[in-house]
């Protein structure tokens, strides 16, 4: 397993002076959003310059990209918002592509209209989980078009909130472009160390062998969210139990300060030293 860290930890809009951060906090790989380019996330074109300067960047720092944000509501309530999205989402896969990214990361969405992170009481209906396969179909169409996969996160607040609603997705689905990203503070709320162990355990074993990358944020027992290691998270369990799974793919932490970004890196690096 290798380290990373959301690029967008790091203010800048120059990729060079981003990933420069990013390798001197102590990280070998990040999770990159074109916000760090001086787009918007999702924009909807990329210039060739563009791609030139990130895979300079990459190139001078030694930093792999390991995935790329392109998240966007899956299932908001305005179709034409999902429309505009999954045009956006092609443009990311095939930047995607062009830089030798192997996953874009998607946000499988929520029927609230203004944050698609924010919970809605309608993404437990029938209908939103339909609007979600509808839009993970086209997803994929673009994502074998791009050879690029595409990286699902369960999450306490999207109609995907468990490893479970995730095989049931690869179910209807059935494409191997669909793989997971396990971040352990999203699969649960509130917990203590002993629960939120067991969530995090069953998760792995449900999605073992789809697992394309793992985040690490914590969560304090009020439900906080934290920086790796102050929080209820067991990590030494998580990742003992992610190599038990044969996962070697990145560990990319997130929701942090830059001044945090060292002692995180020093503590998970700690814990990943073979």
């Amino acid at each position: 397993m290798r380290l990373g860290i959301f690029a967008k930890t790091f203010s800048g809009s120059v990729p060079l002076t981003v990933l420069t951060a990013v390798r001197d906090a102590g990280y070998p790989a990040a999770q990159f959003n074109m916000a760090c380019a001086g787009l918007p996330a999702m924009p909807g074109e990329i210039t060739a310059d563009t791609i030139e300067t990130i895979r300079a960047a990459v190139a001078e720092t030694g930093v792999e990209l390991v995935a790329l944000s392109g998240t966007y509501n899956m299932i908001h309530p305005d179709k034409a918002v999902r429309q505009d999205g999954i045009r956006r989402l092609g443009v990311m896969l095939e930047a995607a592509k062009a830089l030798g990214i192997p996953l874009v990361t998607l946000c499988a969405g929520t029927r609230d209209p203004v944050d698609q992170w924010a919970h809605h009481p309608d993404n437990a209906t029938p209908e939103a989980w339909a609007d979600l396969l509808t839009e993970m179909e086209k997803a994929v169409a673009l994502a074998d078009q791009a050879g690029v996969d595409l990286g699902i996160e369960p999450e306490q607040a999207n109609v995907v909130t468990s490893a479970e609603d995730g095989r049931r997705l690869v179910a209807a689905i059935g494409s191997d472009r669909i793989r997971f990203i396990l971040d352990p503070a999203n699969l649960f709320e509130i917990a203590d160390r002993d629960t939120s162990r067991t969530i995090v355990a069953e998760a792995v074993e449900k999605l073992a062998g789809r697992i394309a990358m793992a985040h690490a944020k914590d969560r304090k027992a009020d439900g906080s969210f934290a920086t790796a290691g102050t929080g209820v998270v067991d990590f030494p369990d998580f990742f003992a139990r992610l190599r038990q799974a044969s996962f070697d793919g990145p560990v990319v932490t997130h929701g942090l300060s830059a001044e945090e970004a060292p002692g995180v890196a020093r503590y998970l690096a700690g814990l990943l030293a073979p």
